[in-house]
């Protein structure tokens, strides 16, 4: 199969220096052209697909080759973009930064070399001039396999100072496709985990992405960019698709949703529907109960941190998620999750379904790491090995139960997380596209427990 989406790769040299407001300004400025916007975001973050998500109206996707492999980004990019008339895709940190001491993987120049996406640099240009064009042009021939295709000014201070940068950067030959002056009203909070997800912020979010969109939508040469976007070469590759179960009966999964459990990749629910689930979402934060018939849980990422009161307020849910675990339904938890499940978090009285405690910290835990399943639990049979990532500034005490969920080697030999009875809980953050079987594995224990 050959299939030509047009797409753009919005990436800078070093992280803070607009990616986020001008990917998803592109995003908002173009659907507001009456075009359908397939978003995506290179690397674990699951923040920047939710403001993807308001400017466009359909699922953020992240593509990341260390969690899910470089053979899997351009089928997964392809399930997303299936019948898009456009994809954009933000970069992470600068273009060619990636995992620690593994060359390019999992940077936004490979995404860029396997997508064969033309890149938009998008360059801080407050305290520049001249010298743009030595930053442009080094970003642009450093690998020939990476087509920087124009540049975006962003932080412009005035006129004069626009007419320096364009000429310096038109004696470099590389176009400028935009400039963009500095704007208060597209910036969005940050706290600590970075910004602050689209779920907690309501309207101010929608005021914001739209906001990025019409300021993109000034000062940037929108067909311009469309035509950069038609000039990417063609993929071969196949579609992602979740693996289909065919099954009689299908078990109700409950995915914990809301302000505090934002973290979840697109396709997580994806695969456990396509595996036999009704997977329905509740908002531990409001309702009392699980949802009607619950034989399964998935409690992903999120900030329970912030909302550590009102969780532990709604006893009535605490509850029925303990009598869930006890019963020995399965129960997968990642990060929040995890802290979910514990006895308490900072000194707020937490679900109980774990005999171990998680407070905040100062130090951030952050990373990516190779992981091993130590023994045969409701995601994964002993021995199954996948990959992670580890972000946050909490601290679980004791880090491992009596059966640990994983032996964790990078960066150092360890066993974290917790394994009991029907429950898998663990501070690593998985990509489930990367090993079907988990989502199959976990929808057939809930099927049978």
């Amino acid at each position: 199969m050959v299939m030509s989406v047009p797409r753009l790769v919005v990436a800078a040299p070093s992280s803070g220096s607009g990616k986020t407001t001008v990917a998803t300004g592109l995003m908002a400025a173009f659907a507001a052209r009456g075009m359908a916007v397939s978003p995506h975001k290179v690397g674990p973050d699951y923040i920047d697909p939710g403001y993807h998500a308001l400017a466009t109206g359909r699922p953020g996707r992240n593509l990341d080759a260390y969690l899910c492999g470089p053979e899997l980004l351009a089928p997964l990019f392809l399930h997303g973009a299936r019948g898009c008339d456009l994809a954009v895709v933000e970069g992470v940190m600068g273009l060619y930064d990636g995992a620690a001491g593994e060359g390019e993987l999992a940077s936004t120049a490979q995404v860029a070399k396997v997508l064969r996406a033309p890149v938009v640099l998008v360059v801080d240009a407050s305290s520049q001039s001249r010298s743009v064009a030595a930053l442009v042009h080094g970003f642009a021939s450093w690998d020939p396999g990476v087509r920087v295709g124009g540049v975006i000014l962003n932080k412009v201070g005035s006129e004069r100072h626009e007419s320096l940068l364009r000429e310096a950067l038109d004696a470099a030959g590389v176009p400028v496709l935009g400039v963009l002056r500095r704007a208060p009203q597209v910036d969005t909070p940050s706290r600590h985990l970075g910004l602050v997800p689209v779920a907690e912020r309501g309207t101010a979010a929608v005021e914001a992405v739209a906001a990025m969109g019409a300021q993109v939508a000034a000062g940037c040469d929108l067909e311009a960019l469309e035509a950069l976007a038609r000039s990417a070469g063609a993929l071969t590759d196949e579609p992602w698709e979740a693996p289909v179960a065919s099954v009689a009966e299908r078990p109700v999964v409950a995915v914990a949703g809301g302000p505090a459990f934002t973290f979840s990749y697109a396709e997580h629910p994806e695969l456990l529907t396509a595996a036999g689930a009704d997977v329905v979402t509740f908002d531990p934060l409001r309702d009392e109960r699980l949802p009607d018939g619950t034989q399964g849980l998935v409690v992903g990422g999120g900030f329970p941190e912030v909302y550590a009161a009102e969780l532990s307020g709604n006893e009535p849910l605490r509850k029925a998620i303990a009598e869930l675990a006890l019963s020995g339904a399965p129960v997968a938890a990642e990060c929040a999750g995890l802290l979910y499940l514990c006895r308490e978090l900072d000194g707020q009285p937490m679900c109980g379904v774990l005999d171990a405690t998680a407070r905040m910290t100062e130090r951030l835990t952050l990373g990516y790491r190779d992981a091993v399943a130590v023994g045969d639990s409701v995601l994964a049979p002993a021995g199954t090995r996948m990959r992670g990532h580890e972000f946050h500034r909490t601290v679980v005490e004791p880090g491992a139960g009596a059966a640990p969920a994983w032996g964790v080697r990078t960066p150092v030999r360890r066993v974290e997380g917790f394994v009991q009875g029907g429950v898998h809980a663990s501070y690593l953050h998985t990509h489930w596209a990367s090993v079907p079987g988990v989502a199959r594995r976990f929808v057939e224990r809930c099927r049978t427990s």
